[in-house]
């Protein structure tokens, strides 16, 4: 059975470009035979830049609610926190040894976020080695990721190609599992940049559980090209590629059918039924979280799958410690 991981940082509301571009690919995993979906809520990772503690450990449950609210299933998924695994960091650690500086130095998100920041932690550097170690510990085949992510996955298969070398064959060489629609998301008011939960400029991005009046009025005055045909072309037209790209991953309609369906209409009519189109997909969200919230017991999918983890993780880290010579 293939194994597939993926994660989300607890650092901020969800977006629309999360829903559409991790959680909904999440759902389509867990209804895939013969594989087996591991899916972590990355707080060790959230943590390379200042969190307010108490706003955090609520960003923890509401993450997970959100998970659940989408329609993640525990019983077809192993749920867990990555803070939970007691061996990953260690795990991380020989790893962060075997690998080069300036191999981290080079890694795209390190040098726009550092450029960012006003003060750069070690974490921030060698936070795509954890990553690295959250995907090789746990065997994974597969890690479904956005475009932006691929160079992290593909640093995760070479870090493991050269242990494998160095020391030995202990860890599986993962794929990345891109998928073209949805995986690109972009703001609202700038199409040159995804739509981020961690942007300062909140008019372009939609929150999952933002509300209804909220999310109306930064569709209609979404960004649009000159012109007034309704076209998917990224480079020529990308605002309204943008808005077409949400309308199809939301529906099943294909870019191509809403072209079709759309030629001839104006951005304003286009912008109404993608309203309609947003709200009804996120009102479902909100009040499946609005339930879930209400259950005691949803700590306790955490908990559970905690042992499962840990055991499996724990495994692997002996036998590295045995391969390099520490044990």
């Amino acid at each position: 059975m293939k194994r597939i991981l993926t994660g989300i940082q607890p650092s901020g509301n969800l977006t629309l470009g999360n829903y559409v571009g991790a959680i909904k690919q999440m759902l389509k995993l867990q209804e895939e035979a013969n594989k087996e979906s591991f899916v972590f809520i990355a707080d060790l990772h959230a943590i390379t830049v200042y969190q307010n503690p108490q706003e955090l450990k609520k960003n923890i449950r509401d993450l997970l609610l959100i998970y659940l609210a989408c329609g993640l299933d525990p019983k077809k998924n192993v749920i867990y926190l990555q803070s939970d695994i007691e061996f990953i960091p260690a795990v991380s650690w020989i790893l962060e040894c075997n690998t080069g500086y300036g191999e981290l130095q080079r890694m795209t998100q390190f040098k726009d976020k550092s450029k960012k920041a006003e003060a750069v932690t070690s974490g921030l550097l060698t936070y795509p080695v954890l990553m690295a170690a959250d995907i090789l510990a746990v065997d994974s085949d597969f890690v479904p990721v956005g475009a932006d992510q691929k160079q992290h996955v593909e640093l995760a298969r070479n870090i493991a190609q050269n242990f494998n070398k160095k020391y030995g064959e202990i860890f599986k060489i993962p794929q990345p599992q891109i998928t073209d629609t949805g995986t690109k998301i972009k703001d609202l008011q700038d199409a040159s940049k995804k739509m981020s939960k961690s942007s300062k400029e909140t008019k372009g991005v939609i929150y999952l559980l933002e509300e209804e009046n909220s999310v109306r009025k930064k569709i209609m005055s979404a960004k649009t090209d000159s012109g007034s045909e309704i076209i998917f072309d990224e480079k020529n037209k990308p605002e309204i590629s943008n808005l077409l790209n949400i309308y199809s991953s939301l529906t099943n309609l294909s870019v191509k059918d809403l072209e079709t369906k759309y030629k001839g209409s104006t951005y304003a009519q286009f912008k109404k039924d993608l309203c309609e189109v947003v709200v009804s997909a996120l009102n479902v969200i909100k009040i499946m979280y609005e339930e879930f919230s209400k259950s005691d017991d949803i700590l306790k999918i955490l908990e559970e799958n905690k042992a499962k983890v840990n055991a499996i993780v724990k495994a692997k880290y002996d036998k590295m410690r045995q391969f390099v010579g520490l044990k």
